[in-house]
């Protein structure tokens, strides 16, 4: 399956940080929530992802929600990745950036596939 990652970085003072997934027939929105100051943490408070058609409509999860957040030991996966996606050696291509956007990739995948009833 085809897929085009959107990491977005934000300003300093921001609080919420975009991702996107997009693959063939749907694409992945996840929100990241940061704490006021970002500069004391690099690590999010929580994180939703929801998946939509590539028309921009909300696809609604097993149980009938729109969104999914992580927790427990799923978002803590999720902040051990991402944390490899924000890393020195990421951005200055000191690891094989390809391996490291194909476990983010897997990752949200099983996620996606877990939670929501794609046909």
């Amino acid at each position: 399956m085809n897929y085009k990652l959107e990491l977005n970085k934000q300003g300093a003072g921001a609080n919420i940080i975009f991702h996107n997934i997009i693959f063939d027939f749907f694409k992945v929105n996840i929100v990241e929530r940061y704490p006021k100051s970002m500069a004391l943490t690099l690590s999010p408070d929580f994180v939703i992802f929801k998946v939509r058609t590539l028309n921009d409509e909300i696809i609604n999860t097993k149980k009938g929600n729109g969104r999914v957040k992580l927790k427990g030991d799923t978002f803590l996966t999720y902040k051990e990745i991402i944390k490899v996606l924000n890393s020195y050696k990421y951005q200055n291509k000191i690891i094989n950036r390809e391996t490291a956007k194909q476990k983010f990739v897997d990752f949200i995948l099983g996620l996606v596939v877990s939670n929501y009833k794609i046909n």
